[in-house]
């Protein structure tokens, strides 16, 4: 019975035959039930598309929600100004409408003093002891030469044009602020400002020339025995911001010339203007609630409605204008002359970048793309790249220079203020330091264009003319900063070839 049993299994066990598999093959395996009802798998195309755009419409407005609130409190901003326009409204009932957009620019003015000084000594202690030689020598130089040709660029348009003469505003308290100073008292103030004898009193109040016969609350007591004509030493209330740029450039320098011994004092810098950066990204969200209040009583306050409009269109062309000429004249030429290369072609390798910086309105966002096109595209030697463009997303500032000198002689013709060749260039050395202070962040230009309007003593309330177009100026300048940044790297390069190859290899 065993063998039997034995016997039974093996040919259980038994491989099957040929005309077995046969059967096998034959037999048709089903789908399952719920795979061929998904309704998942057979959902039509159009529905799938449908979703993915729903999908990137949402994305679109939660990248771009800032700009969509800012276009949205304009528009806000100025209609309910118009609404009000037909209520005879007080000067206290003004007041009272413009209070948040105050709000407002007190938070930015609250910003201007941290931000500066700590991006400037950030930026100046990342800079090592090696690079302070010819590379960084002409690093700065270059730097500095496209800043200064900007904010000329900027001043000339903006009196050859003159975007803001056209309207007609009550200016009487504006215009009685420009004092007859002369123009080499103005240039001499300048210099004793770049180096303030009380750093502390620097961050609220700077010296200004002032003379007997005005009434400057800086007029000297016992001043009563002296010509009219003759200057004499007073203040004005403001910070002092281009002293603090002095102090703050050179403690920035030596900083990171101490090497590790410095490492914790540069470390709290480094910190402390991140921390002032997230403070302006969180702040910043306000400015639409302030912008529809500021517009609001602008647009009340006016006299003539379709003069100021047309002001801030011919201030928008000019401003676009001058950073066309910049950015596709200027720097080109410079990049041609030193290079003697294409720089159309040049331009063909960075557009990554510069879309990047039309997108996100901001050099610092765009740093990585910046390098990696430059890098991966251009192959430029890293010793230059990692040195030149960290500092120029915060300090080489083309755009910001070039907007920043319009928008203060709009605001000037505005309110019907002239200014003379003294007045002029002190306002390009203004612009020129400001701009190099301001952060590479999005809107940082409304904090450093408040300095240029206090230093200069344009009314900073006028701010809101500028802000109704900020949106889109502010991302054709950021790409004009990028640009500037690459067109930089790529000339450091060409000057310092010979240096680059003794050193080692990228």
């Amino acid at each position: 019975m065993k063998v039997l049993h034995m016997s039974a299994m093996v040919q259980m066990l038994r491989l099957p035959r040929s005309e077995d598999m046969s059967e096998v093959e034959a037999v048709q395996v089903a789908e399952p039930e719920e795979n061929q009802k998904n309704p998942t798998c057979s959902q039509p195309l159009s529905e799938v598309g449908s979703t993915g755009n729903e999908f990137n419409i949402w994305i679109f407005l939660k990248r771009n929600a800032f700009v969509i609130l800012t276009m949205a409190a304009v528009a806000v901003g100025i209609g309910l100004g118009f609404a009000l326009r037909h209520v005879n409204m007080t000067e206290r009932e003004i007041k009272y409408l413009t209070f948040p957009g105050e709000l407002l620019l007190r938070i930015l003015q609250m910003m201007v003093l941290p931000l500066i000084v700590s991006s400037v000594i950030a930026g100046m202690s990342n800079v090592e002891r090696k690079d302070f030689g010819k590379i960084g020598l002409r690093t700065f130089t270059y730097y500095l030469l496209t800043t200064v040709i900007a904010a000329f660029t900027g001043i000339f348009l903006a009196l050859l044009i003159q975007p803001g003469k056209s309207s007609q505003r009550d200016s009487g308290s504006s215009s009685g602020k420009t004092e007859a100073v002369q123009s080499v008292d103005a240039f001499l103030d300048l210099i004793r400002n770049l180096f303030p004898s009380n750093l502390v009193e620097a961050c609220f109040r700077k010296y200004l020339t002032v003379y007997p016969g005005s009434n400057s609350s800086g007029n000297p007591a016992g001043a009563s025995n002296v010509s009219a004509n003759t200057p004499m030493a007073g203040t004005s209330d403001g910070v002092n911001i281009v002293g603090l740029l002095v102090f703050s450039l050179a403690f920035g320098l030596i900083l990171g010339s101490m090497g590790t011994e410095a490492k914790p004092l540069r470390d709290l810098f480094i910190c402390l203007n991140k921390a002032i950066m997230l403070l302006v990204n969180v702040a910043i969200w306000y400015s639409p609630v302030g912008i529809i209040f500021l517009l609001a009583g602008q647009v009340v306050k006016m006299t003539n409605a379709a003069d100021i409009g047309r002001d801030v269109a011919m201030y928008t062309l000019t401003v676009i204008a001058g950073l066309i000429i910049h950015g596709c004249f200027t720097l080109p030429l410079i990049y041609f002359t030193v290079t003697r290369r294409n720089p159309f072609r040049f331009y063909a390798g960075i557009l990554q970048a510069l879309s990047t910086a039309f997108g996100t309105s901001s050099s610092s966002a765009t740093l990585p793309v910046t390098l990696h096109c430059m890098e991966e595209n251009h192959r430029m030697h890293t010793q230059v790249t990692r040195f030149m463009l960290p500092i120029g997303a915060t300090m080489n500032m083309d755009g910001a220079a070039l907007y920043e000198a319009v928008a203060a002689l709009f605001i000037a013709q505005v309110n019907d203020m002239d200014f003379n060749l003294g007045q002029i260039i002190v306002l390009s050395l203004i612009v020129t330091a400001a701009s190099t202070g301001a952060a590479g962040i999005p809107q940082a230009g409304m904090v450093s264009m408040l300095i240029v309007l206090g230093s200069t003593g344009l009314p900073t309330e006028d701010i809101s003319l500028l802000l109704m177009v900020d949106w889109i100026l502010d991302r054709i300048r950021t790409a004009t900063n990028v640009l500037g940044d690459c067109i930089g790297v790529a000339v450091v390069q060409h000057l310092s070839r010979h240096e680059l190859r003794t050193s080692s290899p990228a």
